[in-house]
């Protein structure tokens, strides 16, 4: 028996959708391409703005917001950047409705339309030619958690939708050194939380020069490897060098009394993660989550009887009081069956589900079970239990690990030397080529025809000599190659 109908290994697209509507994370909502975050998944999520909030803060930054609507206007003084999203606006250009003919219909057009903004630099850089005047105003270093929109045309829940929630930090510097340094710092923030907290299979690198953000000098991403073979895109720290402080007269008298532009970076992550992390740890009963993001722990659900009900809420409650001194835990006394409860929160990927009856009332034990370890179950005693959470905590992070790691160093393939080599491997598989690039763009349309592309020139490369797969041409540059989300 498995909680979802749908199997990983048959359809891994439809497994998804299901996951995310049977635990209760996101829905569908009356606008195309825009989701209900349900509770349950609001809650994973606050709990990685808490631990990314808690880093940002640690590292200097401070939290503002800025306006939601940004002027045509001002994306045009950065051409290369609003290339790069004009496909995706959404624009405001009337300000009121009128009733004509009994429908409601668009009034009182605006002078200037505005932008619902796609992403923050030109409205974040206006404001900061306003803040900077000296050397001694600097550096600035802001974060905001906002949502943005991204008029997509092709939607899935968490992964991409037309509007999502996100983080977007903005910093501007009176050197270039300062202003790299910084953007290298929190792409290494973002390796660490991908990897250590969120537990997924993270290669962090940078992006070839074509596939940069757009305006950007650098773009460094960490891109993750899904259980499907492909590839995720699951943050990105962009330096922007002095492009966006141009555009926006980002000016300042250094301290040598002449006036000059501000180097500046951004960097970003959003709730594409919570897709990362069912298609990282996901199983065929639901949803499994890392220790740090899971909402709960432990979930306690009470076995009652009418007898014994009493003395068994009791022991619930008693094993509540001592446990959340240590974790996060929850009674389930919902009026269902402690069989549908139980499901369900397998379903949700709590890492531990004790169900406490008589018999574990009467012997002082706790029976759980393991949601990371194929559902395994054990009995031990309550005090036992209760002293040892941490470490089950532990070893449950371990396994999500090692089976990500493992699962994932099955997908990478080092032995393709030539393009007839990778037309014939992406053929019939899927998964994660590293081979060498000379980095000279030509014919990298042929990928296109393959549907893969350049993830990243990964930061860990093998310093051996080889030849570029597709011009063979001897280079030392290692890229990674796969389909992507």
């Amino acid at each position: 028996m498995s909680a979802l109908k749908v199997k990983r290994s048959e359809k891994f697209s439809e497994w998804y959708q299901e996951l995310v509507l049977k635990a209760d994370l996101a829905e569908n909502s009356d606008v195309r391409g825009c989701m209900v975050i349900k509770p349950y998944g609001y809650a994973i999520w606050e709990r990685m703005q808490r631990i990314l909030d808690n880093k940002f803060k640690e590292l200097g930054h401070l939290n503002a917001y800025f306006p939601l609507f940004i002027p045509i206007d001002l994306f045009e003084k950065e051409t290369e950047h609003v290339a790069g999203f004009a496909k995706e606006m959404a624009i405001v250009t009337h300000h009121k409705l009128e009733k004509i003919g009994g429908k409601l219909v668009p009034s009182g057009k605006l002078e200037t339309p505005l932008a619902v903004r796609p992403t923050s630099e030109m409205i974040i850089g206006k404001a900061y030619s306003r803040w900077v005047k000296s050397y001694r105003d600097l550096p600035i270093m802001i974060n905001q958690w906002a949502n943005v929109v991204r008029w997509e045309m092709r939607t899935r829940l968490f992964l991409r939708t037309s509007e999502f929630l996100w983080q977007e930090g903005h910093t501007a510097h009176a050197t270039e050194e300062e202003a790299i340094a910084e953007t290298k710092k929190m792409h290494e923030v973002y390796r660490w939380f991908i990897k250590d907290v969120l537990k997924m299979y993270a290669i962090p690198g940078r992006k070839p020069d074509y596939d940069r953000f757009a305006g950007a000098i650098e773009t460094y991403t960490v891109e993750s490897i899904m259980q499907d073979c492909k590839a995720l895109q699951s943050a990105t720290s962009h330096y922007l060098g002095q492009n966006f402080a141009k555009a926006t007269n980002i000016q300042f008298q250094n301290k040598d009394g002449k006036q000059q532009y501000a180097y500046t970076t951004s960097w970003g992550a959003s709730t594409r993660l919570i897709g990362g992390l069912i298609m990282s740890h996901g199983d065929d009963d639901g949803l499994n989550l890392p220790s740090e993001i899971a909402p709960y722990h432990v979930v306690i659900i009470p076995l009652l009887r009418t007898q014994a009900s009493t003395e068994t809420l009791e022991y619930c409650e008693e094993l509540l009081n001592r446990l959340q001194t240590k974790c996060r835990v929850l009674v389930d006394t919902r009026d269902d069956t402690p069989q549908n409860k139980k499901w369900n929160w397998i379903r949700k990927g709590v890492p531990f589900i004790c169900e406490i009856g008589q018999r574990e009332v009467k012997n002082k034990n706790v029976f759980f079970t393991k949601r990371a370890d194929n559902l395994s179950k054990e009995t031990v005693s309550a005090d036992e239990f209760i002293n040892k959470v941490n470490e089950l905590i532990s070893v449950h992070d371990d396994i999500l690990t090692k089976k990500i790691t493992d699962a994932c160093n099955s997908m990478i393939v080092t032995n393709i030397k030539s393009y007839d080599e990778m037309e014939e491997f992406f053929k019939s598989n899927t998964g994660f080529v590293k081979a060498k690039w000379a980095g000279l763009p030509n014919d990298l349309n042929k990928l296109e025809d393959l549907s893969v592309s350049i993830r990243c020139i990964p930061s860990e490369q093998s310093g051996t000599l080889g030849k570029c797969f597709l011009t063979g041409t001897e280079t030392m540059q290692d890229v990674i190659i796969s389909k992507s989300y």
